[in-house]
């Protein structure tokens, strides 16, 4: 019988299966398809991705560096207000490369990785889990663990089964990708969807990244080609997600689990969850001892020490997307121009570096 099965090989179950198996654990994870693929999830992330790769990754992941933001109230042409910093801010980088890299580090760990593995099903019982996977060969088997990790996703199985309540909301997203080169060093976002935004990010070599993501009661699909077609784009590559925002009240049962988009570990402000879902696996890693159930306790307080600030605080950036349109003129004429934030943490808005770029505007980056 294995310490942990992990659902879903994403970046927080490979961390996740990597740390577990590192720390001694017996380890199993499962990809429903090929670790990456189909890719639904942007690759902007904030420099501290490169801590949870080897060294040697960087140079094969990294796409593009992005210094700041320009923020429209309206469309593609209207006035800009930019928020930058003289050194990056961000990264773009490969996104199913980073997946792929993060389970191939979960193997080096000694965790068993198996791709085009699907879970159809989780049986929690007072000892252990029983979960049912559909082989490659069409064939399904049974595999017992201690416990399991949910992380498979914003329409979590693993959730279902362990009858975890859902996050506060499921937003629907849209990505798209226009193939021609651009090495800007700002991104665009458009505060024009309804709760949400637009965006668009150059990629470098690697061309340009469009999104857009609202409540699924919207006309998401319209409002991406209103947005493509505004910059003149065309996007050959397009695919689509649900992502999860707000957190439930629960990520564990008796047996089980949730890291990731499965407990809705993401920024609020963004819908990100690489980097959160991954601080999360870290701290189930170092807490849960498959043997004790009662160290699931600890988990679900560990998590939240370690993101409930940042969440919190970015809900309020989130209802600044739905003031009236003047209102956010004045906030975003008034706050543009040189920042100190960190892109993950909120809480960087106070801190002394982002203090001091308030009161000492200067000119942005060339």
């Amino acid at each position: 019988m294995y310490d942990f099965v992990v659902v879903g090989a994403g970046p927080p179950g490979s961390r996740f299966a990597r740390r577990a198996a590192e720390s001694g654990h017996d380890v199993i994870a499962f990809e429903k398809g090929s670790v990456g693929e189909p890719l639904a999830c942007s690759g902007h992330v904030s420099d501290d991705v490169w801590e949870y790769v080897p060294d040697g990754a960087r140079d094969e992941l990294h796409q593009n560096r992005v210094y700041g933001a320009r923020f429209h109230v309206g469309g593609p042409g209207s006035r800009s207000y930019p928020f930058y910093k003289h050194d990056p801010v961000s990264n773009v980088i490969d996104r199913v490369g980073l997946d792929r890299t993060l389970a191939d580090c979960a193997r080096e760990a000694g965790a068993d990785l198996r791709e085009n593995h699907a879970v159809v099903g989780v049986e929690e019982r007072s000892d252990r889990v029983v979960v049912e996977v559909r082989t490659p060969a069409g064939d399904v088997e049974r595999v017992e663990a201690r416990m399991v990790a949910g992380c498979d996703g914003p329409t979590s199985r693993v959730r279902r089964a362990l009858d975890l309540p859902e996050p506060g909301e499921l937003l629907h997203g849209v990505l798209g990708f226009d193939e021609t080169p651009d090495d800007g060093d700002l991104v665009d976002v458009h505060l024009t969807a309804p709760t949400f935004f637009a965006w668009r990010i150059p990629r470098g070599d690697a061309g340009v990244e469009y999104g857009l993501a609202a409540p699924p009661s919207e006309d998401v699909s319209t409002r991406f080609d209103n947005l493509t077609d505004a910059y003149g784009a065309t996007t050959d590559r397009r695919c689509s997600g649900a992502i999860p925002v707000g957190p439930p009240a629960e990520t564990t049962s008796d047996r089980g689990f949730l890291i990731g988009d499965a407990a809705a570990q993401t920024k609020p402000f963004t819908g990100g969850g690489i980097l959160y879902g991954m601080r999360a696996a870290d701290v189930a890693a170092s807490v849960i001892d498959p043997r004790d159930p009662g160290t699931l306790a600890d988990y679900e307080s560990g998590w939240r020490d370690e993101l409930a600030t940042e969440i919190r605080l970015g809900k309020a950036i989130r209802r600044c997307y739905s003031l009236p349109e003047p209102v956010q003129r004045v906030g975003l004429r008034a706050l543009s121009g040189e920042i100190g934030v960190h892109m993950d943490e909120p809480s960087s808005f106070f801190s002394p570096s982002n203090l001091r770029a308030l009161f000492s505007r200067s000119d942005p980056p060339k």
